[in-house]
């Protein structure tokens, strides 16, 4: 759209709202729902080092009075901030829960968290009268039977180090000449993620956005349906290999453990991203699931990895420490057998 008025945040690169007109109308909240575009106006930028995420994945600083496209939507992070568009009040002021431009009222913040922005509701995105969602722009697909391999990375919590893992690893498939192709099934709605993976060497790339969610808090019947159709995306890309992440924790409301068990019976590596040792033993009882390698912030020294190998008996490397390299890949090639 040229000369357009609006900061259109990475939840809208699935649209085409940047290259064809809109109108902006504001709705009564019983026509709110979760996965609609909306326009609301920047009346408190918050910290001066928040940042919004642009469809191509770039971040953009922003200035009081500047009107953005985002997505009514929910969020539940346990270190930084929770909120849901079904909080807004009267004055229809809402925050930007992620960079992504996901929208809605803000119930929790951490102590250490910057103010996070602050908007008014300026209204919904609507052509010929009618409210533009996410799901607006998602084509259904034939289901077909998911078989591809899957190397799954999960998390006792956010920022533990999944991404960080999965980017080494798909690295090392990508060394082995193997077609990989890489998703995140669960979570809130950040492009630069799923980037990660394709900036070093995915032959595809995929997430919950692109099959219409903001984040995969959602109803738990739709969110089955949902992962189907991208599971089958998934399934049609015909990879060697898939590099599956969980977002957030599974005991969260992201729905994570329902894309576990979708993806049980072909998880041919599971590798956890801890926060701490006694975390990894929560999870492992949870969900009945013995990860074959942790990593993350639990094994940043040797106090951490032995209290996890001391309490959990499973193995623990540092993946970012280049001297733990032969013997990942060691585990990788056993497990999935493909020699990498």
């Amino acid at each position: 759209m040229i000369n357009s008025p609006y900061i259109f945040t990475s939840l809208t690169r699935i649209s085409d709202l940047t290259e064809r007109e809109f109108s902006v109308k504001k709705l009564n909240r019983e026509h709110w729902d979760t996965g609609d575009y909306v326009v609301a106006k920047i009346l408190d930028p918050g910290s001066t080092a928040l940042q919004l995420e642009l469809p191509n994945g770039r971040m953009r600083g922003v200035i009081g009075g500047e009107l953005v496209v985002g997505v009514l939507g929910e969020r539940y992070a346990t270190l930084e901030a929770t909120g849901t568009w079904r909080k807004v009040k009267d004055d229809l002021h809402m925050d930007i829960l992620t960079g992504a431009g996901l929208m809605g009222k803000m119930t929790s913040k951490s102590h250490f968290m910057p103010n996070m922005m602050c908007v008014a509701y300026q209204g919904h995105v609507l052509r010929q009268q009618q409210k533009i969602t996410m799901r607006s722009f998602v084509k259904a697909v034939d289901e077909i039977p998911f078989e591809t391999p899957v190397v799954l990375f999960v998390g006792t919590s956010m920022s533990a180090g999944k991404t960080t893992s999965a980017r080494i690893i798909t690295n090392l498939f990508k060394s082995a000449g193997c077609k990989v192709v890489g998703a995140k099934l669960a979570g809130a709605g950040r492009y630069q993620d799923i980037l990660a993976i394709k900036d070093v060497g995915a032959d595809d790339v995929m997430d919950f956005v692109d099959a219409g969610l903001p984040s995969s808090i959602y109803p738990r019947n739709k969110y089955r349906e949902i992962l189907q159709q991208l599971l089958s995306k998934i399934a049609s890309c015909h990879a060697d290999i898939a590099i599956i992440e969980i977002g957030a924790s599974p005991l969260e409301p992201y729905n994570g453990d329902i894309a576990i068990e979708a993806l049980r019976n072909h998880i041919r590596c599971t590798v956890l991203a801890a926060s701490d040792p006694y975390a990894v033993l929560g999870l492992m009882n949870a969900f009945d699931l013995t990860p074959d390698i942790v990593t993350g912030v639990a094994t940043n020294t040797l106090a951490g990895i032995n209290l996890v190998e001391k309490l959990c008996h499973v193995k623990a490397l540092n993946l970012i420490d280049a001297e733990t390299t032969l013997e990942l890949r060691n585990i990788l090639s056993a497990k999935t057998g493909i020699v990498v």
